[in-house]
């Protein structure tokens, strides 16, 4: 039986950071109005409940009152919440902490930053809450079904110096996938393709044109039925590694979402995607030394 997931007391919750609205042109009468308008989701009731509990502020963190009047342009602070949020049953680990950075191990299934029903639940959050430091930022991201390496910023100051190592390529990412066999192609072998926005939204597709997407694809060892692969993406492309497996006739075992979208296991706490960002590796721009970072998770042979 798959692991239900379960309501989350209010009380446990890590209060993520804030997030910014900027107010669009408009004759807004009230900010409650415009932020209920441009929210229809929260609603007015759910406005003007955080409006009562200050979460509700300008750009100085200072409480702001349902009834001014807001002018285009605006810098509005709000927290995001979901109070019928679903806690989920698994557990991230913190591989490496210094003064300026953070490797955290990323189970399957927690989104690294608050999206859609998951705000709370989320590694960023989760972080936060143990380590006390609102200062945390993601350099870079996982999706929510693949399990592995996360690497944080830990201060402002620094979080430039390494958002350039993936601007600029400077940082090596590896990754495993268990996946059938590709007995008709010669290792390693480079997958290039021109990856778009798909339909629906959250996922991606393949179309004519010209590339912009690599993946270098090799095999670390052979089953019957399954491989163990190493993939190394060249360029970032949203789910670039699985959209490429699938597209070669191998999906990646217990992807729910190529090539086609099964939502009845979406949530399979038994059947987790078998895709690891296991390692990662760099030279630190602050101190020139070499970094480097491997998963402490593996994958699972087994079919659904």
């Amino acid at each position: 039986m798959a692991e239900s997931f379960k309501s989350q007391p209010e009380s446990s919750i890590p209060r993520v950071n804030a997030s910014t609205f900027v107010v669009p042109p408009g004759e807004w009468t009230s900010l409650l109005i415009c932020l209920a308008e441009r929210f229809p989701r929260v609603g007015r009731a759910g406005w003007l409940d955080r409006f009562e509990r200050k979460l509700v502020q300008d750009t100085e963190q200072q409480p702001l009152a349902p009834e001014m009047v807001p002018k285009a342009g605006m810098k509005i602070l709000y927290y995001r919440e979901n109070k019928e949020e679903r806690s989920l049953p698994v557990e991230e680990s913190i591989l490496y902490q210094d003064e300026h950075l953070l490797v955290a191990d990323k189970p399957h299934f927690l989104p690294v930053i608050p999206t859609g029903e998951y705000v709370t639940q989320t590694l960023l959050a989760r972080l936060i809450a143990r380590t006390g430091n609102r200062e945390l930022q993601p350099l870079h991201r996982l999706d929510r079904h693949t399990a592995g390496l996360v690497l944080f910023s830990t201060r402002k100051e620094t979080r430039g110096r390494y958002q350039a190592l993936f601007r600029d390529q400077q940082i090596d990412k590896s990754y495993e996938a268990l996946a059938p066999p590709l007995q008709q192609l010669e290792f390693p072998y480079r997958r290039e393709s021109r990856i778009v926005r798909g339909e629906p939204f959250f996922l991606s597709r393949e179309v004519a044109g010209p590339v912009n997407s690599c993946t270098i694809i090799d095999v670390i060892d052979r089953r019957e039925d399954l491989w163990h692969y190493a993939l190394a993406p060249v360029s970032g492309k949203k789910h670039q590694l699985r959209l490429h497996m699938a597209a070669l006739g191998a999906p990646i075992l217990n992807d729910w979402f190529y090539p086609v979208v099964d939502d009845a296991n979406l949530d399979n706490l038994d059947m987790p995607l078998q895709l690891l960002a296991s390692e990662l590796s760099f030279r630190d721009p602050l101190c020139g030394t070499f970094r480097h970072f491997r998963s402490a998770q593996s994958l699972r042979w087994q079919r659904p």
